[in-house]
């Protein structure tokens, strides 16, 4: 797959190189009509008219090249392989439950306030421990 993305990028790349040369070679429309008045030579080496269809249809085939090119490394460029099986398969598939928390260690259920450690060998969840008063007046001594 690599060496097909290399061999992609590469004509791509001459193909635009050449595209660019071809193009600035090309005589534009007005040059026609100067030599149409004898201000110009019109002898080349493809003859009167023979160099703008060659130079253009040169072009054309290199744009065509550059375009084909162009589609293809985007293609490979957003293509993922499809996983197997379909949306409904993996919706239908059972959840596997989560697994249960790891008990807490001794030390780290001592810090946390409002709880009572568990005993070591009970499987009973451990009771709150009762609540402090809401209001801040039980815990300032009074006068």
């Amino acid at each position: 797959m690599n060496f097909l993305l290399t061999a992609l990028l590469s004509a791509q790349i001459l193909s635009a190189l050449a595209m660019v040369g071809l193009i600035l070679i090309q005589h534009g429309k007005g040059a026609d009509m100067g030599a149409a008045f004898g201000s110009g030579s019109s002898g080349s080496l493809f003859g009167a008219s023979g160099s703008a269809n060659f130079l253009s249809r040169s072009t054309a085939v290199l744009a065509t090249v550059f375009f084909i090119c162009t589609l293809t490394l985007a293609y490979f460029g957003n293509y993922r392989p499809p996983e197997s099986g379909s949306v409904l398969d993996r919706a239908a598939a059972p959840v596997a439950p989560a697994p249960a928390p790891a008990p807490a260690a001794s030390g780290a259920a001592a810090q946390i306030p409002g709880t009572v450690p568990a005993p070591a060998g009970s499987a009973a969840p451990a009771a709150p421990a009762p609540a402090a008063p809401a209001s801040g007046a039980a815990q300032i001594p009074a006068r």
